[in-house]
């Protein structure tokens, strides 16, 4: 059975993991959001789009998605505005 995988809507990482779901204010899953970007219901930092691309540019990198930092950063320029927490930002 293929499993629907959830991307999260603040900083686009795939959550293939129950675990890697954030949480609501009441405690449930919340499955738009991981548990790094959204917490008891709100987010962890309020961070502007521009220091999201800068804080999640390194991992693409570490976990081989882009070669350089540049790349990343370029990537996420153009895919996290396509996301829900960061539609209306721009």
């Amino acid at each position: 059975m293929n499993k629907e995988v959830k991307i999260c809507q603040s900083c686009g990482m795939p959550m293939t993991e129950e675990e890697q779901f954030g949480t609501n204010a009441d405690g449930t899953k919340n499955e738009e959001y991981c548990k790094y970007c959204y917490s008891n219901g709100s987010f962890g930092k309020d961070e502007t789009l521009e220091e999201m691309i800068e804080s999640c540019a390194p991992f693409m990198v570490q976990e081989g998605d882009c070669k350089t930092i540049e790349e990343a950063k370029e990537m996420l320029k153009e895919y996290l505005p396509t996301l829900k927490r960061w539609r209306n930002t721009r």
